[in-house]
C-alpha cells in the first residue's frame, strides 16, 4: 500500500533539525528529496558529493589513482564509475579501500553545505545511511522511500545505460528493505504514488515533524 506510515520517537536535541533521506536504488529518494526542498528544507545530497570528488580535478581523484591505477580513471581524468561499480562488486576489499577514500571527504563536505542551512531543517539525502551508523548518529530522524522490487528494476532498468540485470546486482548490494524500514521513523511507500502524491505526503511528514514551521510558497 501507497503512503506514509510514521512512527513517532523523541528528537535526539533541542530542536528537530536534522533528517537522514534513504531509500534503495529506483525508490524515488531523490524526487522526495526534492519535493522537501520544495517545502522549505536543505538537502545535503552525498550521492551528488561523491560525484563531484570524482569528476576530473576532484579531491578525491589522487589518491583514488593512487590505490587503483590509472585504469580506474576515464581519458578525462574522472572515476569511471562503471568500471569501479564492476571492481567492488567482485571485490570486498576494493569496496572498503574506496570508502576509506571517500567516506571522510564526503563526511566533511556534507558538514560544510549544512552549515549553510541557516534556521531551515536539514535534509542528508545518504543511500547508504542503513548500513552506516557515523551517519545515523548525525541525523535525529531518519525517513525511507520504499517499493518493491520489481518497481524497482523497471524504474532502473529505464534510467540510460541501464538494464533489468545490472538494477539487480545494485539491488542485492544494497541493504534489505526491511533492514531500512527497521530504522525509518517515516516510510513512504512509492510503488504507485504520482509526483502529486508524493509531495502531499511530504506535506503530511512535514506537519508531523516541524508543526510550528511554515511551508514554503
Amino acid at each position: 500500500m501507497d503512503g506514509l506510515v510514521d512512527t513517532p520517537r523523541p528528537p535526539r536535541g533541542p530542536a528537530l533539525a536534522r533528517i537522514g533521506l534513504t531509500g534503495g536504488i529506483g525508490s524515488g529518494k531523490s524526487t522526495a528529496g526534492a519535493g522537501l526542498v520544495a517545502l522549505g528544507a536543505h538537502l545535503v545530497d552525498t550521492d551528488a558529493i561523491a560525484r563531484a570528488l570524482t569528476q576530473p580535478g576532484g579531491a578525491a581523484i589522487p589518491a583514488l589513482a593512487q590505490a587503483f591505477g590509472a585504469d580506474a580513471l576515464t581519458a578525462d581524468g574522472a572515476l569511471d564509475r562503471d568500471r569501479m561499480r564492476r571492481i567492488v562488486f567482485a571485490d570486498a576489499g576494493a569496496k572498503a579501500r574506496l570508502e576509506a577514500i571517500l567516506h571522510p571527504l564526503i563526511g566533511a563536505e556534507a558538514s560544510r553545505q549544512a552549515a549553510a542551512a541557516g534556521a531551515r531543517p536539514v535534509v542528508f539525502d545518504v543511500p547508504l545511511l542503513t548500513e552506516s551508523s557515523h551517519w545515523r548518529a548525525r541525523v535525529e530522524r531518519v525517513l525511507v522511500i520504499d517499493c518493491d522490487e520489481a518497481t524497482q528494476v523497471v524504474r532502473v532498468a529505464r534510467r540510460p545505460g541501464w538494464t533489468g540485470d545490472a538494477a539487480r546486482r545494485v539491488i542485492a548490494q544494497q541493504a534489505p528493505r526491511a533492514a531500512r524500514r527497521a530504522i525509518a521513523d517515516a516510510v513512504i511507500h512509492n510503488d504507485d504514488l504520482s509526483i502529486e502524491q508524493l509531495h502531499a505526503e511530504l506535506r503530511e511528514l512535514w506537519s508531523l515533524w516541524w508543526p510550528g514551521l511554515p511551508i514554503a510558497a
